[in-house]
């Protein structure tokens, strides 16, 4: 399982543990997430997020 940075704020997501507060199941491939997806905290578009 892979981790990914918000270019903007650096808050993280963690496919092992997912986003369960946004409703993400742990073990949700950061691909599988909705292409609108966007960082809770700053709003960044899903594009701008960088793998670990």
């Amino acid at each position: 399982m892979k981790k990914f940075f918000c270019d903007e704020c650096e808050w993280i997501y963690d496919e092992f543990e997912g986003a369960i507060d946004l409703g993400i199941e742990p073990e949700t491939e950061f691909e599988d997430l909705p292409d609108d997806f966007e960082c809770p905290v700053c709003g960044n578009e899903k594009a701008n997020f960088t793998e670990d």
